[in-house]
C-alpha cells in the first residue's frame, strides 16, 4: 500500500479512531483502502459494534463468549434489522408542486423527564408528528392511562439498559412504530404491556416483566435482544413475527403462543422482513454427523461361500443284513471320540473348523478299508447386509456398516428430500431463532392452524419446549432441547411440520410425543439421555422418524402403542436401558434399515396387540434377545440382520402370532429362534428371561380407543398360525430353533446351519408343529431332537453333516416323512423308548452308525423308506430288542457291491424343494432364496486307494 510509506500496522492504528460515516468514505477511496478498512474487523468494528446501546452481543443469549465470524457483517446486519421500521419512509417525503421541488421532512427529537421539553410520554405523543424520535431520560415513567400511538414514532431510552424504566399499556394503531433501551412493566390497570392490531412493531434491546405483548395479524413485528421475564408473547394470525436473540426466563405459562393461520392480509413490513430474513447468514456452525456417537467400524471382509463338507465312511468290504444285534464293544471308529449323552443321544467330538463343520476324514484310516466321501454344498439366504455380518464377532474389533446403513448429514437429507427442503426454508407465521427459553412452564405453544418456526434456540429446565396443536405446523431446526419436565416437543390433534438437526437430551417424559393423527417429519435428530423413551407415537400418531441418533434412553428408543403407526427408516438406536424399539397395545408402523445396537432389552419388543412391519433391520450386539415378541404380539419380521446378541435372536411366545420370515439369525448367545409357552411372569425362562415391565408412556388405553383407525394396511396378511420361513439360523451358541410351545407353530424353508446345539429342539408341543422343507445342517449335536409328549411333523427337511443323529425322538406323535437325512456322524434316525413315529418315504444314510436305530419298546411304522449303506462293519438298520410294535414295509436297503455302483437323488431330487414350498408374497419383497442342496449321488472308484473297493461318493 502506497501511502507515505507508512506500514500496515500503523494505518490500522490510525483508522481505529476514524468514526462509521468516515469510515465508509475511506472504504471508497481504492481497492487497498477497501481491504483495509475491512482488516479492522476484530478491532475497530468491534468496538462500533460493543459501543452501540441498541444490541447486545451478536451470540447473546446462548453463546456470548463465542465471537462471530466477522464484527463487521454483524454490525451492518444490525444496521439494516433497526432501520427496517422506517423502509415506508416515502410518506415523510411531500411534494409542493413538482417532483424537482420535493423535500425531505426533517425529524424532531422530543425529550421526556425532569427538567426536559415533556414530563410525560403521553404530552410528548400529543406534540409528536410522522417518525419523530422520542427519548426518554432515566428514570420510571408511568402512564396513567392507555397510550395509543396514531402517528409513527420511535420511542428510545437514554443511557443504559435498566436506567428506563416505563409502565404503560401502548395499544398501536399507526402503520409502523420502533421502541428502543426500554424496560417495559404493566400499568396499575392493564396486564398488556403493549398491542397491535395492523401495524409494525419493532422491539431493539428492552426488557419486559410480568406482562403480555399482543400481536394480530396483519399486524407484523421484530424483536431482537429482549429478555422477557414472566412475559407472555401472544400472536395471533401473524403472516410473519420475528424473534431473535431474545431471552424467556420464569414465565407462569407459555413464553410464546402462535394461534391461527397466518393472514392472507399482509401489512407493507412483511415483504420487508421477508428480505431480511432471507439476506442474514445463518450463525450456526456447521453440523457434524457423527459428534455424538460413530460406530467405531472396520471393515471385515469375509465372503459366505457354499460350504464342501466331506465325510468318509470306512468300513469291511462285504456288506452286512439288513437287521442285526447292537454293535461290538470296542469297534474301532476312527480318530474321533463318540460321546453318548442322555437319552441316547451321540455327539462327535471334532475340531471346530471356521464355518462350524467338520473334519471329512481320520488321518489315521487304514489304507485297506473301504473309503467313499460324500460332499454337497450348504447355501442359505444371503443377508441383507453383506459379507461384514458373515464372520463372528471379534473382541474388540468393529464391522464395516454398508453404505444403506450410514447416516447422512442434514443437509444431505434435505437435498434428498424435496418437502423436507421446502419445510426447512419456509417462513410463515412466527421465525424464533438463536433465542433462550428457561426456567418456566411452556416454551412455544402452536395451537389452531398456527405457523411457526424454531431455529437455533435453547430450551432448558421448562415443563416443554415446544407444544404443537390442532392442525399447526412447525418447523424445529437445530434447537438444543433439555431438561424439561415433561415431554421435550409435543405434538397433538394433527399436529406436524419439521424436527430436524436439534439436540434433545435429558428430558423427563419423552424427547418427542406424537399423538392423535399427528404426522411430523423428524430428521437428524440426537435424542438422548431421557429419563423415559425417546420418542412415542401413540393414540393414532403417525410421522416419519428418519436419519436420527437415539441413545442411552432409560425406556424404549422409540415407543409405539395405542395404534400408533409411524415409518421409522435409517435411524440408530443404541445403548438404551430398556428396548431399542417397543411395539405395545395395538401399536403399529413401518420399521426398516435403523440399526439397532447395544441396547439392554431386546432390540425390538412386541407385545400386547403390537402388529409392526420390521424389514431390513441390522439389530446387534445387544445385552438381551435380538427381538422379543411377547404375548399377543403379532407383526411381519422380514429381511433383517440379527447378529451378536448375548440372549436369544429371536424370542417369541407361544401365545403370539409373528411371521418371521427371510432373516440372517447368526452369532447368538443362545438360540437362534425360541418359542416359549409360558406368560410373563409365571415361570422362569432359559437364559433369564423374565417379566418386563410395563414401560406404558400413559395412563389407561380407553383414553384413545374412541379414535382409534381400522387396520386396512393391505401389506399385512392375517395370520393365524405362527410362522418361521426363508431364514437363515446359523452359529448361534445354542440351538438354532427351540420349541417349547402349547400352540401350533409352521417351521418351513428355513437354513439351520452350524449352531453351537441341535438344529431345532422341540421340548414341547401340545398342538402340531410343523417342520418343512428346510436344510439342517453341520450343527454340533442332532439335526432334530423331539421331546416326549410332542406332536412334530418333518417332511420334506434335508438334515446333512450333524455332529450328533439325524433326528432322535421321543415323541408320542411323531411322522417323518419324505426327508433326506444324509450324513450325519450319529445315526440317521434315532426312535427312543415311548415314542410313536412314522417313518415314510425318507432317504437315510450314517456316516458311521446305523440308518434307523430302534432302541426299547419304541412304537414305528417304517415304510418305503431308501436307506444308503453307512459304515459297512455296522448294520443299516438297529434294533436293540425284539420289539413287535415296530412294523417295517417296503423299505428299500442299498449297500455296494461292486465299484460301478452309481446311487443318483432323483424322483425327486434332493430336498429340500424350495422351489415347491409355499411362500408368500413378503418372501418376494426380500429376493433371498436358499439355494437346492444336491442332485445325485455317484459312486466311483479313487484311483489313489489301495484298497479293494475304495468309493467316491459326491453329492453334486
Amino acid at each position: 500500500m502506497e501511502a507515505g510509506g507508512l506500514p500496515l500496522e500503523l494505518w490500522r492504528m490510525i483508522l481505529a479512531y476514524l468514526p462509521l460515516p468516515d469510515l465508509g468514505r475511506c472504504s471508497l477511496v481504492c481497492r487497498a483502502w477497501y481491504e483495509l478498512i475491512l482488516s479492522l474487523d476484530r478491532t475497530r468494528w468491534r468496538q462500533l459494534y460493543l459501543g452501540c446501546t441498541e444490541c447486545r452481543h451478536p451470540n447473546w443469549p446462548n453463546q456470548p463468549d463465542v465471537e462471530p465470524e466477522s464484527w463487521r457483517e454483524a454490525f451492518k446486519q444490525h444496521h439494516l434489522a433497526s432501520k427496517t421500521w422506517t423502509k415506508n419512509a416515502p410518506i415523510l417525503e411531500t411534494s409542493v408542486c413538482f417532483s424537482l421541488f420535493r423535500r425531505r421532512r426533517t425529524r424532531r427529537t422530543l425529550s421526556v423527564g425532569p427538567g426536559h421539553e415533556f414530563h410525560s410520554l403521553g404530552s410528548a405523543l400529543a406534540m409528536s408528528s410522522l417518525f419523530d424520535r422520542i427519548l426518554l431520560f432515566p428514570g420510571l415513567h408511568e402512564e396513567q392511562g392507555e397510550i395509543i400511538l396514531k402517528v409513527p414514532v420511535e420511542i428510545v431510552g437514554h443511557g443504559k439498559l435498566g436506567e428506563v424504566a416505563l409502565l404503560a399499556s401502548i395499544d398501536q394503531q399507526c402503520s409502523t412504530t420502533r421502541l428502543c433501551n426500554l424496560v417495559f412493566m404493566p400499568a396499575w390497570f392493564s396486564p398488556f404491556m403493549f398491542k397491535t392490531t395492523s401495524g409494525h412493531v419493532q422491539f431493539d434491546n428492552c426488557n419486559f416483566e410480568n406482562g403480555h405483548i399482543q400481536v394480530h395479524g396483519p399486524g407484523t413485528c421484530q424483536v431482537k435482544f429482549c429478555t422477557f421475564k414472566n412475559t407472555h408473547v401472544f400472536l395471533h394470525n401473524v403472516p410473519l413475527c420475528v424473534l431473535e436473540n431474545c431471552e424467556f426466563v420464569g414465565s407462569e405459562n407459555n413464553s410464546v403462543t402462535v394461534e391461527g393461520h397466518p393472514s392472507s392480509e399482509k401489512n407493507w413490513a412483511y415483504t420487508y422482513l421477508l428480505g431480511l430474513i432471507k439476506s442474514s447468514p445463518s450463525a450456526l456452525p456447521a453440523e457434524d454427523p457423527d459428534s455424538i456417537m460413530a460406530l467405531d467400524l472396520e471393515s471385515r471382509d469375509q465372503a459366505w461361500s457354499p460350504r464342501t463338507c466331506g465325510m468318509v465312511i470306512e468300513g469291511s468290504q462285504s456288506p452286512a443284513s439288513p437287521v442285526s444285534s447292537s454293535p461290538k464293544p470296542g469297534s474301532k471308529a476312527g480318530s474321533q471320540e463318540a460321546e453318548v449323552g442322555s437319552d441316547g443321544e451321540r455327539v462327535v467330538r471334532t475340531p471346530d473348523s471356521s464355518d462350524g463343520g467338520l473334519s471329512p476324514s481320520s488321518e489315521d484310516e487304514d489304507d485297506d478299508q473301504l473309503t467313499y466321501r460324500l460332499s454337497y454344498q450348504v447355501q442359505g439366504p444371503r443377508p441383507v447386509l453383506g459379507g461384514s455380518f458373515l464372520g463372528p464377532p471379534l473382541p474388540g474389533a468393529s464391522i464395516q456398516l454398508p453404505s444403506c446403513l450410514v447416516l447422512n448429514s442434514l443437509q444431505q437429507e434435505l437435498q434428498r428430500d424435496r418437502e423436507a427442503m421446502a419445510l426447512a426454508s419456509s417462513v410463515q407465521g412466527c421465525l424464533i431463532r438463536q433465542c433462550l427459553f428457561q426456567d418456566g412452564k411452556g416454551g412455544v405453544f402452536v395451537c389452531s392452524y398456527g405457523r411457526a418456526k424454531m431455529e437455533g434456540n435453547v430450551f432448558r429446565n421448562l415443563t416443554y419446549a415446544v407444544r404443537c396443536i390442532h392442525n399447526s405446523k412447525v418447523v424445529v431446526l437445530r434447537n438444543h432441547i433439555h431438561h424439561c419436565r415433561a415431554s421435550g416437543i409435543f405434538l397433538r390433534l394433527e399436529g406436524g411440520g419439521l424436527i430436524a438437526g436439534n439436540n434433545i437430551y435429558h428430558n423427563a417424559e419423552a424427547g418427542i410425543d406424537i399423538r392423535k393423527k399427528s404426522n411430523p417429519l423428524i430428521l437428524c435428530n440426537q435424542i438422548h439421555h431421557g429419563l423415559r423413551s425417546g420418542i412415542v407415537v401413540l393414540g393414532n400418531g403417525k410421522g416419519i422418524i428418519r436419519n436420527n441418533q437415539i441413545f442411552s434412553n432409560k425406556e424404549a428408543g422409540i415407543y409405539i402403542l395405542y395404534h400408533g403407526n409411524p415409518v421409522v427408516s435409517r435411524n440408530h438406536i443404541f445403548r438404551g436401558h430398556a428396548a431399542g424399539i417397543a411395539v405395545n397395545e395395538n401399536g403399529r408402523g413401518l420399521i426398516t434399515e435403523n440399526v439397532i445396537r447395544e441396547n439392554q432389552w431386546g432390540g425390538v419388543d412386541i407385545r400386547r396387540g403390537g402388529v409392526p412391519a420390521l424389514r431390513s433391520n441390522l439389530i446387534c450386539f445387544g445385552y438381551s434377545d435380538g427381538v422379543v415378541v411377547g404375548d399377543e404380539g403379532k407383526g411381519l419380521i422380514e429381511g433383517n440382520t440379527i447378529y451378536a446378541n448375548k440372549g436369544c435372536g429371536v424370542w417369541m411366545m407361544s401365545s403370539s402370532l409373528p411371521h418371521v420370515t427371510s432373516n440372517h439369525v447368526s452369532y447368538n448367545g443362545l438360540y437362534g429362534l425360541a418359542v416359549f409357552s409360558q406368560k410373563d411372569g409365571s415361570g422362569e425362562f432359559p437364559g433369564g428371561h423374565g417379566a418386563q415391565e410395563n414401560f406404558s408412556e400413559d395412563g389407561d388405553a380407553i383414553l384413545w380407543e374412541p379414535e382409534l383407525e381400522k387396520d386396512d394396511d393391505p401389506l399385512r396378511r392375517p395370520v393365524t398360525v405362527a410362522l418361521i420361513e426363508s431364514n437363515s439360523v446359523n452359529h448361534n451358541g445354542a440351538s438354532g430353533l427351540y420349541v417349547q410351545s402349547s400352540e401350533a407353530l409352521h417351521v418351513i424353508t428355513n437354513v439351520i446351519h452350524a449352531n453351537g446345539d441341535r438344529g431345532v429342539t422341540v421340548a414341547q408341543s401340545s398342538q402340531l408343529t410343523r417342520v418343512a422343507n428346510n436344510s439342517i445342517s453341520c450343527n454340533r449335536q442332532s439335526g432334530v431332537k423331539v421331546e416326549a409328549q410332542c406332536k412334530v411333523e418333518l417332511r420334506g427337511n434335508g438334515i446333512y453333516d450333524n455332529r450328533g443323529h439325524g433326528i432322535i425322538t421321543k415323541g408320542d406323535s411323531t411322522a417323518v416323512i419324505e426327508n433326506d437325512i444324509i450324513g450325519n456322524r450319529g445315526s440317521g434316525l434315532q426312535l427312543l423308548p415311548t415314542s410313536d413315529t412314522k417313518v415314510i418315504k425318507n432317504r437315510i444314510h450314517s456316516f458311521r452308525a446305523y440308518g434307523i436305530a430302534v432302541q426299547g419298546h419304541a412304537k414305528a411304522l417304517v415304510q418305503e423308506n431308501i436307506i444308503f449303506q453307512g459304515k459297512t462293519n455296522k448294520t443299516i438298520f438297529q434294533q436293540i430288542s425284539n420289539n413287535r410294535e415296530c412294523i417295517m414295509q417296503n423299505n428299500k436297503f442299498l449297500v455296494f457291491k461292486k465299484k460301478s455302483d452309481t446311487w443318483r437323488l432323483v424322483n425327486p431330487p434332493a430336498r429340500p424343494h424350495l422351489e415347491h414350498s409355499l411362500r408368500g408374497p413378503s418372501a418376494a419383497h426380500s429376493g433371498q432364496k436358499v439355494a437346492a442342496m444336491a442332485t445325485r449321488i455317484t459312486a466311483h472308484v479313487e484311483g489313489g486307494y489301495h484298497s479293494k473297493r475304495s468309493i467316491f461318493c459326491t453329492i453334486l
